[in-house]
């Protein structure tokens, strides 16, 4: 079985296909789905549809939704994650995190927005006993220096994983170094991601999990090239029923078999998220 750390499934590109895709991604071996929100606004719909799926769910501000976010959004996210503490499938604060590739989030004043709301995320994280699921994105050096800071002040955050992670192989250890684990997904299976795929194939085996990111980042047989898209033809939308798939293309880039790499993810994102570890325990799944 397979566990897909990383899914919108909220999102607006479902829309009333949600549930049915995730229907079809557990009939292909999809266990679990991490739904991690956006927006405050999302946070009950997230949380919802986790309920109703069957999946577990994680709450924060991504960085693309800072330029929008009011101020008292990190204080409303404060009260959600008190509001549901006890909840076993809130496993995370995410997605957060640092975009110093959009061109819009990398003014001076927009990049120190970002900072602020990361930050002010990961002193939630902590006090709140949960990991963090990070944002990745040209800002692998930036979000490692705020979680040393966390550290040094004596409260360091207790992991998570590095979503979409596609840094150097020294950012890549860094966050393991921390307690991360690395997230891949569609963009190592295209045969020009050399670097992506040689940094999968030599990251520790304890330290990557799987993900889809969908209705983002397709994988190499749903990408369709720009100028197809500018005469008419759609993008492919990624699904968590494609999981399965692009685990058997990556598998053989590590010398491991499908099932062989469904287990070892599977135990890796229970590492990194313990409450899904003690979900999994409690209703008997893989």
């Amino acid at each position: 079985m397979w566990i897909d750390t990383h899914c919108h499934l909220d999102a607006p590109e479902f829309g009333p296909d949600a549930e049915a895709e995730r229907a079809r991604a557990r009939a292909a071996g999809v266990a679990w789905c991490v739904l991690p929100a956006v927006q405050a606004a999302d946070f009950e719909r997230v949380r919802a549809l986790a309920h109703a799926t069957g999946d577990v769910y994680a709450l924060g501000i991504h960085p693309l939704y800072v330029p929008q976010a009011h101020d008292d959004d990190v204080r409303r996210l404060d009260e959600a994650l008190q509001r549901w503490g006890d909840d076993p499938r809130l496993v995370a604060v995410g997605e957060i995190g640092l975009d110093f590739w959009v061109p819009a989030l990398c003014t001076e004043a927009m990049r120190a927005r970002q900072q602020h709301f990361y930050r002010a995320q990961l002193r939630l994280a902590q006090r709140h006993g949960l990991p963090v699921i990070v944002h990745v994105r040209r800002s692998a050096d930036a979000l490692l220096a705020g979680l040393r800071a966390q550290a040094a002040a004596g409260r360091p955050v207790l992991g998570g994983i590095a979503h979409a992670f596609n840094g150097s192989v020294q950012q890549a250890m860094a966050f393991v170094a921390l307690g991360f684990k690395l997230g891949f997904g569609g963009a190592a299976t295209f045969e020009t991601a050399r670097r992506l795929r040689a940094l999968w194939a030599a990251a520790p085996a304890d330290a990557i999990v799987l993900e889809t990111d969908a209705p983002d980042i397709p994988p190499q047989w749903l990408y369709v090239p720009a100028h197809e898209r500018a005469a008419g033809r759609p993008q492919g939308r990624n699904s968590p029923a494609e999981l399965p798939r692009i685990g058997a293309a990556l598998a053989p880039l590590r010398g491991l078999e499908p099932a062989a790499l469904a287990a070892l993810t599977s135990v890796n994102a229970r590492a990194a998220l313990p409450r899904l570890a003690a979900l999994a325990r409690q209703e008997g799944m893989p």
